[in-house]
């Protein structure tokens, strides 16, 4: 395990140990739901199941369509 990898996981178990780290990812919840992100991957997914049709869309495929959206990174679709 590198220096880098070390560093994380320490930080990873003092969060985990203090309740930290629960308490930033409700945190981090809340505010993705106040600023609308929720919301806005939510119609997204609706829109590609309308696009490709209900019978034709698995949950593998929605995943890989809409995580870049998640992420704030732009497919070669929406990039055109």
């Amino acid at each position: 395990m590198n220096k880098d990898a070390q560093m994380r996981a320490t930080i990873n178990q003092k969060l985990i140990e203090t309740g930290e780290r629960e308490r930033l990812k409700d945190l981090l919840r809340a505010k993705l739901i106040e600023c609308g992100w929720k919301d806005q991957l939510k119609a997204h997914c609706k829109d590609v199941i309308k696009e490709k049709g209900l019978e034709h869309v698995t949950v593998d495929d929605l995943v890989a369509e809409i995580t870049p959206k998640g992420r704030g990174k732009k497919t070669q679709k929406q990039a055109s």
